[in-house]
């Protein structure tokens, strides 16, 4: 890779007790920079440009520290950043898969297995374990940290997209059942967020900027 030769100036610095373990480090900062390149289908507050995953998982980050007395367990703050901002660097190989892409969701974890395996090859054996683990712990949804995680994935494009009138939503002909098919789990994580995040659907609902499908699916 070119990026690999930006890197052999490490080689022969004297302070650095393992320069190919920095080389590595410093490779993986480089490449998570791609992150910023791959587009979501939200936009950003007020009818701006398409944000990028990067922007997303910082917001998302900065609201779990906001919101975290919602959180229906107490739950490691620090951790949970963590796995907010490492949750989507897949997606810089595996691409953004929109929440309400069928035929995308098919091959979604095979795309986001084999990036997992190529992005973090890059890192030294100890920290490949634990960037890894962040990844498999928010996928796995077991733990309140990831639950709570995953209640911001989730509220993040939804705040978005009402401060935008639904305009994601009605683009893509989006349907209340799947929106609250996906947004059921944010109860996991946070019950009392919830009640907003399903207030926030009917409204929008009610204004025609969902499909209204309530009662084909009671």
């Amino acid at each position: 890779m070119q990026e690999d030769r930006e890197f052999d100036l490490i080689q022969d610095l004297k302070k650095v007790p393992d320069p190919k373990r920095l080389q590595q480090q410093m490779q993986f900062a480089l490449e998570i920079d791609k992150e910023k390149n791959i587009l979501r289908q939200t936009h950003l507050a007020e009818h701006g440009r398409r944000e990028d995953d990067a922007e997303h998982a910082w917001h998302m980050a900065l609201m779990a520290m906001l919101l975290q007395e919602y959180s229906n367990e107490k739950i490691d703050i620090g951790r949970t950043v963590m796995l907010c901002l490492c949750h989507d660097l897949v997606e810089i190989y595996a691409g953004d898969t929109y929440a309400y892409d069928e035929e995308g969701k098919k091959t979604q974890k095979k795309r986001e297995a084999d990036a997992e395996n190529r992005l973090f090859d890059l890192l030294p054996d100890d920290q490949k374990v634990f960037f890894s683990g962040l990844f498999d712990e928010f996928e796995k949804q077991e733990t309140a940290e990831a639950k709570f995680a995953r209640a911001m994935d989730n509220l993040q494009p939804l705040m978005l997209n009402h401060s935008n009138g639904g305009c994601d939503w009605k683009e893509h002909g989006v349907s209340f059942s799947q929106v609250m098919g996906r947004q059921h789990h944010s109860a996991e994580g946070s019950e009392q967020l919830f009640e907003l995040i399903d207030r926030i659907i009917h409204l929008h609902t009610d204004a025609g900027d969902l499909v209204d499908d309530r009662e084909s699916k009671q």
